[in-house]
């Protein structure tokens, strides 16, 4: 049968194709500089992949502790059992910047005594926790720029890949003279592959990158309200120790 079909196409000018069709065929017959370009890309997104799992776990546990944590603080009778249950949330950024403000109030106190709540000791607290929360959210955000680029760039590497697979193509036509689909249908087939290969990075990359930014804003906002509402609390709470000192 097979013979019978080799005859038959070399009896109308054509050739039985030669070797496998399957992506990764086509991938070691591409050449060099689209080999390159795949690399570069499979190295992104696996890359990528890695970045993808390690934030979704990181973001995740610091949303989760982070409402565990202000519903403590909540409960909480006084700052300093606040303080000690802090510890129990090791990835919440709520919970940091909490034990970065008592931190600054109980040393800036114990300098100037109970009763001398001024405003540059509230200054002194509100500028621990804005340093600490910028802190946790930086920490959030890294590796969210790797996502962006790979975002942006991955179709991009992938259209070169493409378009130098397409020019070898036409380079292959010009030096056998041949434009038949046999000729260049391979070439074609493997640059292709490239441009496939850099939206499949890009995809992924993408939407990763819009959803944890959108996660991070959260954070940052409901540490941003934490920061607020302790902050009141400690004015409150000093004012009054320095009203009573006053009347003394």
């Amino acid at each position: 049968m097979d013979s019978a079909l080799t005859v038959y196409l070399a009896t109308i000018g054509a050739t039985p194709p030669a070797g496998d069709l399957s992506m990764f065929s086509m991938i070691a017959n591409a050449g060099p500089i689209v080999q390159m370009v795949l690399l570069l890309l499979i190295t992104m997104s696996i890359t990528c992949w890695a970045i993808i799992l390690n934030k979704f776990i990181t973001v995740r546990g610091a949303a989760r502790q982070s409402a565990r944590f202000v519903d403590v603080f909540w409960k909480a009778t006084a700052l300093e059992q606040a303080y000690q249950a802090a510890g129990r949330f090791p990835r919440s950024p709520t919970a940091e910047v909490f034990k970065a403000g008592y931190v600054e109030l109980a040393k800036l106190t114990q300098q100037d005594g109970a009763g001398s709540m001024d405003l540059g000791l509230t200054e002194n607290v509100e500028r621990a926790l804005r340093r600490t929360a910028q802190v946790q959210i930086n920490k959030l955000e890294r590796m969210n720029a790797f996502l962006a680029t790979t975002a942006s760039t991955g179709p991009f590497i992938g259209l070169f890949g493409t378009v130098w697979g397409i020019l070898s193509a036409f380079q292959k036509i010009g030096a056998t003279g041949q434009a038949s689909i046999q000729t260049v249908g391979p070439d074609i087939a493997n640059a292709l592959v490239a441009t496939a290969v850099g939206l499949l990075a890009a995809i992924p990359a993408s939407m990763a990158y819009n959803y944890f930014n959108s996660s991070i804003r959260n954070i940052a906002s409901e540490v941003d309200a934490f920061s607020a509402d302790f902050l009141n609390i400690v004015k409150r709470h000093y004012s009054a120790q320095s009203a009573q000192a006053a009347r003394r």
